[in-house]
């Protein structure tokens, strides 16, 4: 009896970690992690644009960039001509890779965690994860994931697990649009691209 019960428990007390890593919203995640940590081993020892390639292909696949553009500008992005928009997402991408690229540009140990504490919110699902040196506290940041056509992808980024990337964006983006329409915008963010490229590159 005392064995049987001890199965139980062990079976009821199984690695959160482990039982997190099944979860299909966190798959992506797991996925997206090797590859930034993979991107942070090269480090200097590659070229920016190298190491922005390959972490494009994961970021594309991980993010829902079309959802988060859209979010980030608003409602009044929904009437924007089709070729405004083919160009928003193309400056907003090349951006987004570049962030990721300068922000995580060396190693020094650190290990991407996808944490157990994953939530729901209506059809959404919040993955927490963690970045850092294992035993050390590391940047948190919860992942809100959204079933679609690809599977589930990431339409936002909660920093500390309360600071909207999306809400940080729209913020950043207001006054561009008010004062210089989306063609600003496209302007801004390819500005900053390169900025990103040349900060890195050296």
């Amino acid at each position: 009896m005392m064995r049987r019960r001890a199965l139980i428990l062990g079976a009821l007390s199984a690695p959160a970690a482990a039982r997190a890593a099944t979860d299909p919203a966190a798959a992506p995640l797991e996925a997206f992690g090797a590859a930034l940590i993979a991107a942070m081993k090269a480090g200097p020892s590659e070229s920016f644009d190298h190491r922005a390639a390959s972490l494009r292909t994961a970021i594309v696949a991980t993010f829902d960039l079309p959802t988060i553009l859209a979010r980030s500008i608003g409602l009044e992005y929904a009437s924007y001509p089709a070729a405004q928009k083919t160009a928003l997402l193309a400056a907003f991408t090349a951006f987004t890779v570049a962030s990721w690229t300068a922000n995580f540009d060396r190693w020094n140990g650190e290990a991407f965690r996808v944490l157990p504490q994953i939530r729901k919110l209506g059809t959404q699902q919040i993955v927490p994860t963690e970045i850092g040196v294992p035993g050390k506290p590391g940047t948190r940041l919860d992942f809100v994931m959204q079933q679609g056509g690809a599977g589930w992808q990431v339409v936002d980024i909660l920093l500390d697990g309360t600071i909207s990337r999306v809400a940080v964006q729209r913020s950043d983006f207001r006054a561009l649009l008010i004062s210089g329409g989306p063609d600003a915008l496209i302007a801004s963010l390819r500005r900053k691209t390169a900025q990103l490229a040349a900060g890195g590159a050296g």
